[in-house]
């Protein structure tokens, strides 16, 4: 997808990989400056994010010192939607694999929401991968310190996906937009409203958010080694404040800043989110001594059949004789050298020149 510019931030291209599983995984990339890759939030359309009142200033804010590196969760958006496997394991898959096919040696990793114990998982698996680790509004283990009476509770908002999730009227829906942005104007709680919908089936939603109340990774926290900045909203009604806390006392040398808001998502236009912006830009300064993120080898960037695809336009072969040579439609030949452009950032007529290029520079 080609890229554009908004407010001076470059927009994402869309790519996908597959995970372990062979469920295929959406993801995005944009911005400029050091890589931060996001261990997803519980709702996203990779699409539908870039027009909202909600997350646009997240995406252009953050972009205009990072390239931010974002993915929908398996279930949502943009990547396969029948899927049943929502374990820990598996979501820690579609991390890595996103995390390989995009191609960066090292990156700093934010968790937002219930990316926390995923997070966790893949930088105590991968210490030499995470420069550092960010949590917003997260948690460690989705059940530390919940009452009966927040059991009974998150039975009932399964009850409310069942019954209203896909209603065209956004009534049901609206019980979680409002718990997760209570100061919202009623423009942004609506925009959230579509999100939920557009974003995820029914089935999906509990599906999801049952396989997800057992990924615990607290037992791994004082192992990590990685600097670790914990922000979160005082009164956020999603996750309390109290996560934050057993995250930030169980991460070694964590730091953490508590935010002034009882948003679970901090909106555009409220104080404490200025404050996240300096601290995650401070944060990341250490990462910005290398401008320019440095590039895994083509072998590790390419998958075989695309160094296939490249090697024969190396050696002259128009599409239609590639497509002879691997038995292939040209529309199949077509599609892997859009995905090799994407990987590798090259747009316009001479993509396939500066492709070619590339390859034969690490012969």
């Amino acid at each position: 997808m080609p890229a554009s510019s908004r407010a001076g931030v470059p927009h994402q291209q869309i790519r996908f990989c597959r995970a372990p599983d062979g469920v295929r995984i959406a993801y995005a990339v944009h911005g400029a400056g050091p890589p931060l890759l996001i261990s997803t939030c519980w709702l996203s359309h990779l699409q539908h994010d870039w027009e909202s009142p909600v997350w646009r200033h997240f995406l252009e804010d953050i972009g205009r010192f990072a390239t931010i590196i974002r993915f929908d969760e398996r279930g949502h958006g943009l990547s396969d939607w029948d899927v049943s496997d929502f374990s820990l394991e598996a979501r820690v898959g579609d991390l890595a694999a996103v995390a390989d096919d995009a191609g960066f040696d090292t990156f700093a990793l934010m968790a937002m929401a219930q990316g926390g114990p995923v997070a966790i998982s893949y930088a105590h698996r991968n210490p030499g991968r995470v420069t550092r680790l960010v949590f917003y509004d997260s948690f460690a283990n989705p059940l530390h310190g919940i009452s009966e009476d927040d059991l009974q509770l998150e039975d009932a908002f399964e009850h409310i996906i069942k019954a209203g999730w896909g209603r065209p009227e956004g009534t049901f829906r609206r019980v979680f937009s409002t718990q997760m942005i209570p100061d919202a104007t009623e423009e942004q709680l609506g925009w959230l409203d579509d999100l939920l919908k557009v974003s995820v089936s029914p089935r999906t939603a509990v599906l999801a958010r049952q396989q997800r109340k057992w990924g615990d990774a607290s037992a791994l926290m004082p192992e990590l080694s990685m600097p670790t900045l914990v922000l979160h909203s005082l009164r956020d009604r999603m996750n309390s404040f109290d996560h934050a806390r057993h995250l930030s006392t169980g991460i070694p040398g964590a730091r953490l800043v508590p935010l002034d808001s009882g948003n679970h998502i901090l909106l555009a236009d409220e104080p404490a989110w200025p404050v996240f912006v300096a601290e995650v830009r401070d944060f990341l300064a250490g990462d910005r001594v290398a401008e320019a993120p440095t590039r895994r080898p083509l072998s590790q960037v390419l998958s075989s059949r695309e160094l296939e695809v490249l090697g024969l336009a190396a050696d002259g072969r128009d599409n239609e004789d590639i497509a002879r040579t691997l038995s292939l439609s040209v529309r199949t030949v077509e599609r892997h050298l859009q995905n090799i452009y994407a990987k590798l950032d090259l747009q316009g007529k001479a993509a396939r020149t500066a492709a070619v290029a590339r390859l034969l520079g690490v012969r």
